[in-house]
């Protein structure tokens, strides 16, 4: 030995953290982005359960579920589904029908504020 000691020296801790911080600028915002691709694909198949609920509960009672809570109790549902944006079970939107005679949800919508990746409002899906 020559009296130096085996190790890496700053320049080369500094190569190698300047390429993670790299690296990691490149992959962070995709993993984000994919996480939010895959709450709104979430969100529009749970629109779609609830939806397709609906329209089973009126074709066999003929008539609409007066809340969601209706659709577990009659077994259309096996539990109201956690809006993903919202993140909360509270914040559908409901559309009532408009017959004065069945005053039940029609329609359900998400209570999540701000828009999806394709610049539509979460509350028009």
């Amino acid at each position: 030995m020559n009296g130096r000691r085996a190790g890496f020296t700053l320049i080369e801790l500094l190569v190698v953290m300047v390429i993670i911080a790299t690296l990691l600028t490149i992959a962070v915002p995709r993993y984000f982005r994919s996480l939010e691709r895959s709450r709104e694909a979430v969100l529009r198949q749970d629109l779609t359960t609830l939806r397709e609920s609906i329209d089973n509960f009126y074709g066999d009672k003929g008539k609409y579920p007066e809340t969601l809570a209706a659709l577990v109790e009659t077994h259309y549902l096996r539990a109201i589904p956690v809006d993903p944006i919202a993140r909360s079970a509270e914040k559908w939107v409901l559309t009532q029908a408009e017959e004065p005679e069945d005053n039940g949800i029609k329609d359900v919508h998400s209570g999540a504020e701000g828009t999806g990746l394709d610049g539509s409002a979460y509350v028009s899906w």
